[in-house]
Formats: C-alpha cells, sequence, structure tokens
C-alpha cells in the first residue's frame, strides 16, 4: 500500500476512523482494500493482512503504512504467490516465488523482479542456476534441462550468448562460442558417435563440416585378378576442399559385381545367383547395377576372407554392439564426450578429413554365387562352335572349361602367390565407400562414394595418379 495513499486516507474523514493503536479492522473508503491487523498512530504496522476485493491478499509484516518486512503476497490474476521480503510493498531481497503457469523461483529480488543470484524451475521442469538480471537468465549460469541436457556458461537476456559447455543426454558435448541460444563462432563438438568437430559454427550449423565423400584415385582403377589395393578416401566440404575439421566418422568399404554383362563389352566373368541368395540390385553412377561382392585382406586386422556381404542394418548393428573389434581410434585422441567404440574389419574412423583401406582383395565368389568364366581366350572358340556362348533359351552364357583343364583364376592371369580359387574373377566391379556413422552426425549421413573396379587377365593398366588428383563419382 503505498504512502501516498495512506495519506489520502489521513486527510479525508470517513465514517469510522482507522484505529489508531493495537489490533483492528479496516475497509477503506474505496472499498478494494480490507485490512486486519496491528495499528500505530492511525497507520497499519505490525502484523497484519491486507485483502483486496479481486481475492488477492498480503499477510506479512507492516511498518507505517507500508508493506515492509516478511510476508506472503497471492496475486488473484496470475495465480501467482511471493513469500518472503518487501520494501515499499514490492517483494525485495531474498524471496520465493511460485508461479500459477508451474513452476517457481528462490533468490534475490528487487522491484518485484528476479535480480541477482537464485535458482528457477520454470513450467517444463527446467532447473536454473545462476545469475539473473531484470526477471532473465543473465550473466553466469547452470541449466539443467528436463531431456537431462546440461549447459554451463554465460547468458544475456535469457539465452546462452558467450562462451558455454553443453552436455547433452545422448553422451555428445558442445564447448564454445553462442549467440541467441545456438552454436556460433569458434567451438568443439564431441558426438556421440565419436565424430568431432573443431571449428566455425553460424546458426547452430558447422561451416567447414563434410558433405560428401570422395575416392582418390583413377576413376577406373585397374588390378590383376587376386592383387591387393588400396583405398583412399577424403572427406569434402560443399567446396571441394578437404574437411580436415572433422575426426572419427565411421565409413565402411565394400564391393559389388556388375549385374549385368555382355560377353562383347570385356572379359568379365558372368555369375548365375541362386534365387534365395539374390539381392536387389545397387544402382551405380557409371551406368550399371551392381550385386554385393565379398573382400579380403591378408593384412592382419583386415577383412576375413570370403565374408558373405552384409546388409546396410547389418552395419549400423555391427556398429553399435560392444563386441566390436578392428582398428579405431584410442581414447585419447577424442575429447571428455566422444564415444572411441572400436570399428569393424571393414571401417575405419577419420582422422583430420582421411582414411585408407589398405591392401584389400576382391575374394573369392561367395556361396550362391556361381562363377560362368568366358575369357579371352575362350571367346573366338565358343562363337565359333556349339561348346560356348549363349543358351539360346536363357540367353546367358554356358560354362566351358579353360583350355588344360587349369583352374578358372590360374587361366586369368591371378597375381603370384594367390591362393586357388581365392582370385575373384577378370569382370567389372565396383568399389563402394560408405558413411556408417552410428548414430548419424547431426543427424544425416553422407552419400556413398563409388569407384569404377575393372580385373583384367592382362594386370593392371596405368598407374593410379596421386591421392587429391581427383576424386571418384558418388551418389
Amino acid at each position: 500500500m503505498a504512502a501516498a495513499r495512506q495519506g489520502v486516507l489521513q486527510r479525508r474523514d470517513p465514517p469510522g476512523r482507522p484505529p489508531q493503536d493495537g489490533y483492528g479492522v479496516y475497509t477503506f473508503p474505496n472499498s478494494f482494500f480490507r485490512y486486519e491487523g496491528e495499528w500505530r498512530g492511525g497507520k497499519t504496522h505490525g502484523r497484519g493482512k491486507l485483502l483486496f476485493k479481486d481475492g488477492s491478499y498480503y499477510e506479512g509484516e507492516f511498518a507505517d503504512g507500508e508493506i515492509a518486512g516478511e510476508g506472503c503476497r497471492h496475486w488473484a490474476a496470475t495465480g501467482n504467490t511471493y513469500s518472503g521480503r518487501f520494501v515499499l510493498g514490492e517483494p525485495q531481497g531474498h524471496g520465493v516465488m511460485t508461479y500459477g503457469a508451474g513452476g517457481c523461483y528462490e533468490g534475490a529480488m528487487s522491484r518485484g523482479m528476479r535480480e541477482g543470484h537464485g535458482c528457477l524451475v520454470d513450467q517444463d521442469g527446467n532447473v536454473y542456476r545462476g545469475s539473473f538480471h531484470s526477471n532473465k537468465q543473465h550473466g553466469r549460469g547452470h541449466m539443467a534441462f528436463r531431456n537431462g541436457d546440461t549447459y554451463d556458461g554465460d547468458w544475456v537476456r535469457g539465452q546462452r550468448q558467450g562462451h558455454g559447455v553443453l552436455r547433452c543426454a545422448d553422451g555428445s558435448t558442445y564447448e564454445g562460442q553462442w549467440h541467441h541460444g545456438v552454436f556460433s563462432g569458434l567451438g568443439s563438438m564431441a558426438h556421440c558417435s565419436g565424430v568431432v568437430y573443431r571449428g566455425i559454427w553460424i546458426n547452430g550449423h558447422p561451416v567447414a563440416r563434410a558433405t560428401r565423400i570422395a575416392i582418390l584415385g583413377p576413376e577406373t582403377l585397374r588390378v590383376a585378378p587376386g592383387a591387393p589395393f588400396t583405398v583412399r578416401v577424403q572427406l569434402q566440404r560443399e567446396d571441394g576442399a578437404a574437411a580436415e575439421s572433422e575426426d572419427g566418422r565411421v565409413l565402411r568399404v565394400s564391393a559389388g559385381v556388375r549385374y549385368v554383362q555382355l560377353a562383347a563389352c570385356s572379359d568379365v566373368c558372368f555369375f548365375r545367383v541362386d534365387g534365395d541368395r539374390r539381392e536387389a540390385p545397387i544402382q551405380t553412377p557409371f551406368g550399371f547395377e551392381c550385386i554385393a561382392y565379398p573382400l579380403s585382406s591378408p593384412s592382419p586386422g583386415g577383412l576375413e576372407p570370403g565374408a558373405a556381404p552384409e546388409s546396410a542394418g547389418d552395419e549400423e548393428a555391427a556398429l553399435t554392439s560392444d563386441a566390436l573389434r578392428g582398428q579405431g581410434d584410442t581414447p585419447s585422441s577424442l575429447p571428455a564426450g566422444g564415444r572411441s567404440a572400436r570399428c569393424p574389419e571393414d571401417c575405419r574412423r577419420v582422422q583430420r578429413g582421411r582414411a585408407e583401406f589398405l591392401d584389400i582383395r576382391l575374394g573369392p565368389p561367395p556361396p550362391g554365387y556361381h562363377p560362368v568364366p568366358f575369357l579371352d581366350g575362350l571367346r573366338e572358340k565358343a562363337s565359333s562352335g556349339p561348346a560356348g556362348g549363349l543358351d539360346p533359351g536363357t540367353g546367358t552364357p554356358t560354362v566351358q572349361d579353360p583350355p588344360g583343364g587349369s583352374r578358372p583364376d590360374e587361366a586369368a592371369g591371378a597375381a603370384p602367390g594367390t591362393a586357388p580359387g581365392t582370385a575373384a574373377f577378370p569382370g567389372e566391379y565396383v568399389i563402394m565407400v560408405r558413411d556408417v556413422t552410428a548414430p548419424p552426425f547431426l543427424g544425416r549421413s553422407l552419400p556413398t562414394a563409388f569407384q569404377h573396379l575393372r580385373v583384367s587377365a592382362s594386370g593392371p593398366g596405368p598407374q593410379p595418379r596421386a591421392p587429391g588428383e581427383g576424386p571418384t563419382a558418388q551418389d
């Protein structure tokens, strides 16, 4: 109750004067206020209760006609209730505000607003502890969100701004600059998948993030049957530059064999695939489809020889398994919050935007893939007699034994030292590198990259270009 109002009351001569001293009940002339409590010198003083006509009230201490001291104020219009210190009728000092819409605040108040240090629980259940100014979070503070995320850092007018650390419930962590409540400026994120990005952010998005996978080297890689080869991969940004700000993304290498081939096109080997093994063909950027084909590697920790192709669902399950073993990052290479799970044998984690798959080979045909050789030395003979060629009923090439009773891989010119029956037949294959990071970094997986691989009995063609001279196609 304002001092001016009390003065007006004193100057008027209403029916029934207010009590002078002691306890009394008085209804003020405008009938909006009614007071029950202690009086001194005709003013409210001591303990009392002031009732408002709209249902609001104050109960507590009064001093010389003013609400001052410890008390409890309830606002009927909002449902808010405040208990604590009052000065000149307004919350001032330490107190507890319970909001009718939900939530509460405990801490310092000034002129009825949150000011200074306090703890706010909002109507959604988020908890903030820290500094306030003009009713809003301002300064240093800690927010514990209902979903399990936490934030420690700077606030400006109710928004995260300045420097802060966000720790997400899924294990991801961001540390760096903020502006208007989003990542903005220099910052580092250690994603729960193990991906780490260090660099500039704008409006919550990393500026130098990878947008594509590029397989370095020639567009068509030529190798001899059974010969090892290396696949070098680079993550690239939107502008084509290497995404060196990223570490830890998981890439998986796999292979496919051309699904439809014509004998007139190249010295290739056809496969007759059992009905229960038939899979949906994979579209490539080279104008043909392929079906999955196994890779193998003689290197320790490499790919298992003759491993059966896996589906995309199997890839994600393998990555999230606790039993994963193989090459990957050491725990010390990831900041706090990053996951250092080791990768399956056919996967690699990216370091500074690059990854390498060393000494990989095409394996032998898996069970259910029955080779139908059509080699250079047999093409002319097959086309001139009934012993070979295309089956008139099916339009597929017929099986024909290589000359001298040799095995197909021997006749195809397999690399020296290759065990019999372990080399892929000459033909057209595809190397695929997929982003199998789980869960996807910032909710998005990179498109698959492709490299055309030609296995030729005549051996490798021109030497591959040095890394970085040209990426291969990708979808």
